[in-house]
């Protein structure tokens, strides 16, 4: 999910969450390793110990998902995860992240106040890769953190979620690559068509609804 589309799934996230339990079948899915250029198994592994040392659960959007449905390496873009938070950890998670590598925008910070969104920054030789954690400030959030499937990017344990959520949050995106990356899990065997269709009713996007 491209980063431009950070806002619109803040807004929807509440009615995304709604019923989103664990699918009975996610302990028999075809998870693979997330695998990522160099600088960004650093940035990822980077993101993933600063949620650890701070004790909060998570889950890698994105690019990083994609990777581990659909196969494909992570190579660009900005690294998007959702974290069980409340919008009263933002500024320790903040200044750890100072203290961490990682350079902090403070107009970014207050124009992302209202969205529930802490952006981070990664500078390396070849530039910047853009880090979006999105909050994850109640219970219906909660719900779609703990669906998720735990994978791995080398030595390092992510937590990413189910073919069916990324599908949802991929199906607000406007640009192509996320349409495509959609339909591309929709054709997954382990793909439950169903419940994803029923998820598409209850946040008002029957038009979406795709064959069983």
């Amino acid at each position: 999910m491209a980063g431009d589309h950070i806002e619109k799934l803040l807004l929807h996230a509440p009615l995304i969450a709604r019923g989103n339990n664990l699918p009975v079948n996610a302990f028999f899915r075809r998870v693979q390793n997330v695998r990522a250029l160099p600088r960004y198994e650093r940035a990822i592994a980077a993101v993933a110990d600063l949620l650890t040392r701070q004790r909060i659960e998570n889950v890698f959007l994105g690019n990083v998902a994609c990777s581990c449905w659909l196969g494909r390496k992570v190579e660009g873009g900005s690294l998007e995860v959702l974290a069980l938070m409340t919008p009263q950890q933002k500024n320790p998670v903040t200044m750890m992240a100072s203290h961490r590598g990682f350079r902090i925008d403070r107009e970014e910070i207050e124009r992302s106040e209202e969205l529930d969104l802490v952006p981070l920054n990664l500078d390396d030789d070849e530039g910047t890769i853009a880090v979006h954690i999105l909050v994850a400030s109640n219970a219906l959030y909660g719900r779609m953190v703990a669906a998720g499937i735990d994978t791995t990017l080398g030595e390092v344990s992510l937590r990413v979620p189910p073919p069916e959520d990324l599908a949802l949050l991929l199906s607000m995106a406007e640009d192509d690559q996320s349409q495509r990356d959609r339909e591309m899990l929709i054709r997954l065997p382990e793909f439950d068509r169903r419940r994803f269709n029923e998820r598409l009713v209850s946040i008002g996007l029957p038009q979406l609804v795709i064959a069983e």
